[in-house]
C-alpha cells in the first residue's frame, strides 16, 4: 500500500514505526527537517520537507492514485485542508485528526461534503478509554474482546502472590486461559513452561472472561468497587473537557483543577454541573482542601507527562482510590508498575490503534496497542482463502511471538491448541509482538493480498467504525 503521512509528531512517528514493518511504501511530509532526519535515521521511508496542505507540493510528489493520506499535524485546519487537497489531486482515501470540540458537530458534514473518509479525535477517544477504565472492576488494565466474552488482563505480581517465584508449568492455570507475555524491567518475554514468574513482573493473560477474572483474583489482583461517584481531574484541556462531559452524562460529580484562568471560564461555560477550580494541581494544600482523599478516582491529564506522574503519585499517597495518568512517552511504561499508578493512557497509542485498524482492514474488528506499542492484541475475522484457514495451528509455522489467544465460534469461546483449526466465520483474538504484525496480516489475508484500500475501509466499517467520532 502507498501511504502519505502528513505530520511527524508523536502520532505520526508512532504510525511510521508501526507501518514501516509491514512493507508499505511510506512518504512522510513535515515542515521540520529535524524530525524528518530522526525518521530517516530510524526507518526506511521517504521524507519530504514542506507543507502538507500545499496542492503544488502534493502534485509535485506525483501521488495521484496513492492509496491513503493520513493528516496528523498539530493543526486541525491543516489536517482538514491536507485531506481535501489530497483527494483533489487523486489520493483514494483520506484520514484527518481533528481535535477541537467546536468541530465535533461538523464531523458528518466534513465526511459527507469534503470527501474526508475518516476523522479521528484523539482526545475524545482518550476520554472514552478513561471512562471505560473508571467503570472497570480491575485496579489494573483489562480489555474485552469477542463481544465481551474474551478478556485480556494485566496482572502485576506482588511478592505475596501465589504466582511469585514459580515456573509457569507449576502454576495451576485453568484450561481456558493462556499467559501471552511477561514484562520485566521494560523487557517483553514470550514465556514457556520453564520461565519463572518473579515479583514485580507484569503478566498478560487472555481467555474466557470469567475464568480470567478468577485467575487474576488468585494471582492477587485487587478488585475494586466500580461505583464511581466523585472524580477529580487535573488539567482542563481537550481531554479534561471531553472527560468531564462524559462523566456528567453518567451523573458523576466532577471537579476540574486548571491553571489557566481564561480556560477555567471556558470550561465553566461549556460544562453543566462540573465544579471548575483555578489552581495548581500539584499544590498539596489545594488537593487537601478539595478532599482528594475522598475521591473515588483522580485523573491527571495535563500536557506534561512528568506533572501527571508526580501529581498522581501524590494523590495515591493521600488516599485517592483509583488513579489514572495520561502519559505520552512509552519509555515511562516500566516506571508506572513501581510507583503505584493504577492505569495510564496514551493518546498517541489510542489514535495509532484506530488508524492502524483502518489501514490494515482485513475485517479487523479492533486493535489494542500494549506495553508502550511493543505488542498488539488484534481481533479479526479471517478473509476467505487466508492461509490460516482449515489447517491445524501447529502446521502454520507461526513464530512464538504470535499467540492465537482465543477463538469465538457460534457464540462459544475456544482456547485453541496446536490441533485447533480456524474457520472463515470465526472471530480470532491474536496477541503478537509489534515486529511480527506483518506475519499476522499475511496469515489472515487471502493469498496474494490483492485487496484494495476501499475494500479495507469497507471491511473496517462493517466490523464497527470505532475510529469515527
Amino acid at each position: 500500500m502507498r501511504i502519505i503521512i502528513v505530520g511527524a509528531g508523536k502520532v505520526g512517528y508512532q504510525l511510521v514505526e508501526s507501518l514501516a514493518k509491514e512493507n508499505h511504501d511510506i512518504l512522510v511530509v513535515d515542515t521540520d527537517q529535524e524530525v524528518l532526519d530522526r525518521i530517516n535515521d530510524n526507518f526506511d521511508v521517504l521524507t519530504k520537507k514542506g507543507n502538507g496542505i500545499s496542492s503544488s507540493l502534493l502534485k509535485g510528489l506525483n501521488i495521484e492514485g496513492w492509496d491513503l493520506l493520513i493528516a496528523v499535524t498539530n493543526s486541525d485546519e491543516a489536517n482538514i485542508v491536507a485531506c481535501i487537497t489530497a483527494k483533489k489531486v487523486g489520493v483514494k482515501t483520506a484520514i484527518a485528526r481533528v481535535r477541537n470540540p467546536e468541530y465535533v458537530v461538523e464531523l458528518d458534514f466534513m465526511r459527507s461534503n469534503l470527501g474526508i473518509d475518516y476523522i479521528i479525535n484523539p482526545e475524545h477517544a482518550t476520554a472514552n478509554e478513561i471512562i471505560r477504565l473508571l467503570l472497570s472492576t480491575y485496579a489494573s488494565y483489562a480489555a474485552d474482546f469477542a463481544k465481551g466474552q474474551v478478556r485480556m488482563s494485566e496482572i502485576i505480581i506482588e511478592a505475596a502472590s501465589g504466582f511469585a517465584g514459580k515456573q509457569i508449568k507449576d502454576i495451576k492455570l485453568p484450561a481456558r486461559v493462556v499467559i501471552t507475555a511477561i514484562t520485566r524491567n521494560g523487557e517483553v518475554i514470550i514465556p514457556n513452561g520453564f520461565d519463572y514468574v518473579m515479583p514485580d513482573d507484569t503478566l498478560y493473560i487472555m481467555g474466557e472472561k470469567g475464568v480470567v477474572d478468577s485467575v487474576a483474583k488468585t494471582a492477587g489482583v485487587r478488585i475494586v468497587n466500580n461505583r464511581v461517584k466523585d472524580v477529580m481531574i487535573i488539567g482542563g484541556g481537550k481531554i479534561g473537557y471531553y472527560l468531564a462531559k462524559g462523566l456528567e452524562r453518567l451523573d458523576i460529580n466532577v471537579k476540574i483543577i486548571e491553571q489557566d484562568i481564561e480556560r477555567c471560564r471556558e470550561l465553566a461555560e461549556g460544562l453543566n454541573d462540573a465544579l471548575v477550580l483555578h489552581g495548581d494541581g500539584t499544590d498539596i494544600t489545594l488537593l487537601k482542601a478539595e478532599n482528594v482523599e475522598c475521591m473515588d478516582a483522580f485523573i491527571a491529564v495535563t500536557g506534561y507527562d512528568e506533572e501527571n506522574l508526580l501529581v498522581s503519585v501524590l494523590a495515591k499517597q493521600m488516599g485517592a482510590k483509583k488513579v489514572i495518568a495520561k502519559v505520552s512517552r512509552s519509555n515511562y511504561t516500566s516506571v508506572l508498575e513501581t510507583i503505584g499508578i493504577d492505569n495510564a493512557v496514551s493518546p498517541k497509542l489510542i489514535t495509532a490503534s484506530d488508524i492502524l485498524r483502518i489501514v490494515r482492514g482485513g475485517r479487523i474488528v479492533s486493535i489494542s496497542l500494549l506495553i508502550g506499542g511493543q505488542a498488539e492484541v488484534v481481533e479479526l475475522i479471517p478473509q476467505e482463502g487466508a492461509p490460516v484457514l482449515n489447517r491445524p495451528l501447529k502446521e502454520l509455522g507461526m513464530p512464538r511471538s504470535i499467540i492465537i489467544g482465543a477463538i469465538l465460534r457460534k457464540g462459544k469461546v475456544m482456547i485453541p491448541n496446536g490441533d485447533s483449526v480456524i474457520k472463515s466465520s470465526d472471530r480470532v483474538i491474536v496477541f503478537t509482538l509489534d515486529s511480527h504484525i506483518d506475519k499476522v496480516t499475511q496469515l489472515f489475508s487471502r493469498k496474494g493480498g490483492g485487496i484494495s484500500i476501499h475494500e479495507l475501509i469497507n471491511s473496517a466499517k462493517n466490523a464497527g467504525d470505532a475510529a469515527s467520532m
